[in-house]
């Protein structure tokens, strides 16, 4: 089968519109990205004040959006991690939320093994690297169509993610951890070696391969029409403070 390959980056609230465009489209499409400038999304049930440190994000100038997703609070470092999105018909994957986030993140599992390091899947949204979380991803459906997208930390500011993440405290001890710091790493600090975004970014497409056959192309009239006016919403307060 023949998926469309997106290369596009954006700011936050370009790609949380061109995610959720990409999603009411429903071409099977492939999205690897970045956030330029670093941004934080939280997810779409979550509360703003219980979710981040707003005065530390408003004090260094970060973006913060509401993503269309669920899941919870994610710092996306311009300079440190690649993000993905994958949308399509749910009948490619399967109609079980956590099959197709199994599925779907084997991408992930096979661009981390090209770079040289042993990924885990842990249900139903997590990968990990020797016990600590170096993706997430999130999931939403409109009809018969469905988006997932999610991060890949390979080079991570892990102390910034720290101050302006605010996990819950009952999830951390959950997982047996005193802080976000002691539950999170990137692949560069794994492997010893500084990655590119390039490198990371070619790895996940190659990944992704197992989708079918991946050709770079571009958006349709439709799909601009349909960004423009999401556009507005994913930086409208009323949207990104609705919780």
């Amino acid at each position: 089968m023949r998926w469309r390959l997106l290369l596009v980056d954006g700011d936050a609230a370009f790609n949380m519109a061109l995610d959720e465009a990409l999603l009411l489209s429903g071409r099977p499409t492939l999205r690897v990205y970045r956030f330029r400038p670093s941004a934080v999304t939280i997810g779409y049930f979550q509360s703003v004040e219980n979710s981040v440190d707003l005065e530390e994000i408003e004090k260094r100038g970060i973006d913060l959006v509401r993503r269309p997703t669920g899941g919870g609070a994610v710092y996306h470092d311009e300079f440190g991690e690649v993000t993905y999105s994958v949308t399509g018909p749910v009948d490619l994957f399967s109609k079980s939320v956590e099959e197709s986030m199994n599925i779907i993140c084997r991408g992930l599992i096979n661009a981390i093994r090209r770079l040289g390091l042993d990924p885990e899947f842990i249900p139903i949204n997590d990968i990990v690297v020797n016990g600590r979380k170096v993706s997430g991803s999130a999931q939403t459906r409109e009809g018969e169509f469905l988006l997932q997208h999610g991060t890949l930390m390979y080079d991570t500011d892990l102390e910034t993610l720290a101050r302006l993440i605010r996990p819950p405290k009952q999830k951390l001890e959950d997982k047996g951890i005193k802080s976000v710091l002691a539950r999170v790493t990137t692949l560069s600090r794994e492997l010893g070696r500084k990655l590119s975004f390039h490198e990371v970014r070619e790895a996940v497409i190659e990944g992704f391969s197992f989708l079918g056959e991946l050709e770079e192309g571009e958006l349709d009239e439709r799909e601009l029409r349909m960004l423009e006016n999401l556009e507005r919403k994913y930086r409208d307060r009323r949207w990104n403070f609705k919780r």
